[in-house]
C-alpha cells in the first residue's frame, strides 16, 4: 500500500488495526460494486479505500456499522424490521399440495434409495 496514503488515514483513525479492518471492509465493498466517492486515478481498490479515508469522504460510523454487521454471527432484534416494516407472504395452497401420508413400506423404499443414491424410488 501507499504509505503516504496509511500516513494520512493513521492520523484520522489512530489505531492502525481499526484502519486495516475499515479499509478491507470498504475495499470489499468497492469490489462488489459500491460507488467510489473519490475518483480512481488508475489505483487498486485498496488504495481507493484508504484515499477515500484519508480525504474523510466516508462517513466513518457508517462504515464501522457496516463492518459490525457483516462480522456479526447472530442478529439481535434491535437489527430486525419491525412488524409493520416486514413484508407479509401469504402462502396459498391447496389440499392437493399437502404431503400425503407414506406408508411404510413406500417410507423403507425411499430410505434404500437414499442410501442406495437411487433417486427413482423418491416421490
Amino acid at each position: 500500500m501507499a504509505r503516504v496514503t496509511v500516513e494520512d488515514c493513521v492520523e484520522i483513525i489512530p489505531n492502525r488495526f481499526d484502519l486495516v479492518l475499515l479499509a478491507s471492509h470498504r475495499s470489499r465493498s468497492i469490489s462488489a460494486g459500491a460507488s467510489l466517492t473519490i475518483e480512481r486515478d488508475n489505483d487498486k481498490t485498496p488504495v481507493v479505500a484508504l484515499r477515500e479515508i484519508a480525504d474523510e469522504t466516508l462517513d466513518l460510523g457508517d462504515l464501522r456499522a457496516g463492518l459490525v454487521t457483516g462480522l456479526q454471527r447472530v442478529i439481535m432484534d434491535d437489527d430486525l424490521p419491525k412488524e409493520e416494516e416486514a413484508p407479509i407472504l401469504a402462502l396459498e395452497h391447496n389440499e392437493s399440495d399437502l404431503p400425503k401420508e407414506m406408508s411404510a413400506d413406500d417410507l423403507l423404499k425411499a430410505l434404500q434409495g437414499d442410501r442406495d443414491n437411487d433417486s427413482s424410488s423418491r416421490f
